[in-house]
Parts: C-alpha cells; sequence; structure tokens
C-alpha cells in the first residue's frame, strides 16, 4: 500500500510550516515543497477547514499553523484530506461484501486501529526536531 500524493503534500505543507514559522504565501509553500500551485491550494483549503492551517487575507496573507505543532499529528493531517483512515472498503458502512460472517472485517478493522494508533502517536514537533533550526525541507 502506498500513501496517496494528496497525503504526502499534505504532511509537506504542515511539516513546513512547523520547520518554517510565520505566514507562506501558497506560491512560496508550492515552489519550496514542489506541489503544483493548484492541488497545493486545495489541500491548504483542507488544513484549514480542519483547524490544523490559519490563512490570512490581503497583502500581507498567507498561511501559518493554526494550532502549536506538538497538537498536530500525522494522522490528523493525512485523514484531513483522506478521511478515516481504514485498510478496505468493506470497513465502510455504505459498503456491503455480501458476506454476513466475513473474519477479514474484524482483521481489517485491527489492522486499520493499530496504523491509526500509530499514525496518531507522531506530532509534528517530534517529526521535526530532529533537524530543528534547518530551514526548510524537501
Amino acid at each position: 500500500m502506498v500513501m496517496t500524493l494528496e497525503a504526502d503534500y499534505a504532511v509537506r505543507i504542515v511539516e513546513y510550516l512547523t520547520r518554517n514559522p510565520g505566514r507562506w504565501d501558497a506560491r512560496t509553500i508550492s515552489e519550496r515543497m514542489q506541489i503544483p500551485q493548484r492541488f497545493c491550494l486545495k489541500i491548504l483549503r483542507d488544513l484549514v477547514a480542519s483547524g490544523m492551517v490559519c490563512s490570512f487575507k490581503g497583502a500581507k496573507g498567507g498561511y501559518s499553523l493554526a494550532r502549536p505543532a506538538e497538537e498536530i499529528t500525522l494522522l490528523q493531517v493525512i485523514e484531513s484530506v483522506e478521511g478515516p483512515y481504514m485498510l478496505s472498503r468493506c470497513q465502510k458502512e455504505e459498503y456491503s461484501c455480501g458476506r454476513e460472517h466475513c473474519r477479514l472485517h474484524s482483521i481489517y478493522e485491527q489492522v486499520s486501529q493499530t496504523v491509526r494508533k500509530e499514525l496518531g502517536s507522531y506530532t509534528f514537533d517530534v517529526i521535526c526536531e530532529a533537524r530543528q533550526g534547518e530551514p526548510e525541507s524537501l
């Protein structure tokens, strides 16, 4: 399994904003993180809607973290663009594989819970501390 490009970009954006405090315009973020600007703007909207990033309008506008990095988890960032993490679509209520007593449902749920717990244990202050003081990450 591979994380989607959108989730990867969202993680890069939050990492950039963690390592580079202050307000940054979407163009700068997209150029420095090598993300197409239209895609960057879409992801920034999702991050703003989820309360992890705040946006400022006007000539001195831009984007910055809305909360301290120690309050933002890897799970929150990924789920802000992907929705709730689940290993299989059979975990969704609206999907039914038609098998009433499928053992795979409980196995997939256990694996998903383990992954969610692990992703939720990493905050961006910890993710970025190893190279603290270095400018932006590429």
